[in-house]
């Protein structure tokens, strides 16, 4: 009697979570430590991507390329060394961090909070019920959808017909090619680009755009690509991939602009997309073929339904799944939370030099009609950068003149996801810039370069730039 009762219950519990990811889970135990019965429906890893292919080995690997990098320094700062660069190593570490991409103790972890798991794809029925395994559950309080997204594979003629990897070949790749085309100059193309780069693999980055990391200011990627090549990696930006072949066990690029790439590998890395088809959506009024699910400022979908991460469109980060969780665990047990904000995501890319930004980049707040003026200091040249031994490295602050406030800021430097968080809060509490000016800033911390910017900006300073020295810039004087 006591198993079939439990059944019911399971069959009727407060919330079912479709995806269990980072935020799924993040959601869920909240939900469970509130006392609520809930069922998470996951036909994949649990946990998501982050864990097993994208932030947690990912960052592995970016550590042992920036140890040799560092190692490569020895003899110019210290004495002498012999590097002899070895992926396995780095390969085993990535398999014991993911488990050898095996969610076992991640399914334990979430059976043992009191959550009931279901390992196979749901499908809504309507705005409480779902469909899974040839049965139906009923929720009593909601529906949370948050199914995440997948590597997007670029429309390129022949692409059907060659072998490529896809950001988890990648992290799952225990020897490294001798060489490898990028398609796609982002975050992660950028970043995995570097780290076999760092390895001795020859690597070629193509993107369409006019830049790298086409999401931020134009100054930070120049500093990303600078380092690139002088490490030997070749940058090839607007551009794009037209065409793929398979040739002598490798594949060959064929650019727009009539080039041809030969490589060992082909990367796409070209962003993710959001696959809503199969999930039942049109049960509740979406088209399962638009872009994502859209949701109000307290994430709902509509009666009965939340969703959150990748699928509402708002940013492809974790941290903001990780962001509309505590929205959604608040709106389900009755707490006060303030509704949804997007004004301040921030977003680290973890180069060698990192890019850290937060908020409006110039051109965004441009194009929102603003008029802000903008700060740009370099890091390079500046006493810092000579003790860290820094060739690229800047700040970039776009203000609200007529506020007083910081609408976005960015930083390409080392450290500069750490530095971000100073700014994060400028930015999202909307701090009057005056009351920056008046902090004491701990020299020679990086992070009081952030000052000397801002000291700019209140003084409305402007000093030119030569190829010798670069100092502090203010492209738009104060107000």
């Amino acid at each position: 009697m006591a198993n079939a009762k439990k059944e019911k219950q399971n069959h009727n519990p407060d919330v079912i979570i479709l995806g269990v990811g980072t935020s799924g889970e993040d959601l869920s135990h909240q939900l469970l430590d509130a006392g609520l019965e809930v069922v998470g429906i996951e036909p994949h890893l649990v946990g998501g991507s982050c864990p097993y292919y994208a932030c947690l080995p990912s960052k592995t690997m970016l550590r042992a390329a920036k140890t040799l990098h560092e190692a490569e320094l020895v003899e110019e700062k210290a004495g002498e060394a012999d590097v002899d660069p070895d992926w396995s190593p780095v390969a085993e570490r990535v398999q014991w961090i993911t488990g050898g991409w095996d969610d076992s103790y991640a399914m334990k972890r979430y059976k043992k909070h009191g959550g009931h798991l279901i390992k196979a794809p749901g499908q809504l029925t309507g705005p409480r019920t779902v469909a899974v395994n040839g049965e139906t559950y009923t929720a009593k309080r909601g529906i949370v959808i948050a199914t995440g997204s997948k590597p997007a594979i670029p429309p390129i003629d022949g692409i059907a017909s060659v072998d490529y990897w896809t950001t988890r070949d990648v992290i799952q790749m225990s020897e490294l090619p001798e060489s490898i085309v990028v398609v796609g100059g982002g975050a992660s193309g950028c970043e995995l680009g570097q780290v076999m780069a760092r390895f001795g693999v020859d690597v070629t980055i193509v993107e369409a755009q006019d830049q790298l990391l086409p999401v931020e200011e134009p100054e930070a990627a120049q500093v990303v690509e600078d380092a690139f090549k002088e490490e030997g990696i070749r940058v090839k930006t607007g551009t794009r991939a037209t065409k793929v072949d398979s040739k002598d066990g490798g594949v060959t690029v064929t650019l727009d602009n009539g080039d041809e790439l030969e490589a060992e590998k082909l990367f796409l890395a070209a962003g993710r997309t959001i696959d809503l088809s199969g999930l039942g959506l049109e049960s509740i009024g979406i088209d399962p073929d638009a872009p994502f699910i859209p949701v109000d400022e307290r994430m709902h979908v509509t009666d009965g339904v939340w969703a959150m991460g990748d699928v509402t469109g708002k940013a492809l980060f974790s941290h903001v799944g990780l962001y509309q969780s505590e929205i959604i665990a608040s709106e389900i047990t009755g707490k006060d939370h303030p509704p949804a904000a997007y004004h301040a995501i921030p977003r680290g890319t973890f180069t060698d030099p990192e890019v850290g930004s937060v908020g409006m980049t110039e051109a965004e707040a441009r194009a929102a009609g603003k008029d802000p003026a903008v700060v740009i200091k370099s890091i390079k040249g500046t006493f810092r950068g000579m003790v860290d031994n820094v060739e690229h490295g800047m700040i970039k602050l776009v203000a609200d003149p007529d506020r007083g406030t910081l609408i976005g800021a960015s930083v390409a430097g080392p450290r500069a996801a750490e530095m971000l968080g100073m700014l994060n809060l400028a930015v999202h509490n909307q701090i009057p810039i005056k009351d920056l000016q008046t902090m004491m800033y701990a020299f020679p911390a990086f992070y009081s370069a952030i000052g000397e910017a801002i000291g700019a900006y209140g003084r409305g300073l402007q000093i030119a730039i030569d190829p010798e020295y670069q100092g502090i810039e203010v492209l738009d004087k104060a107000a």
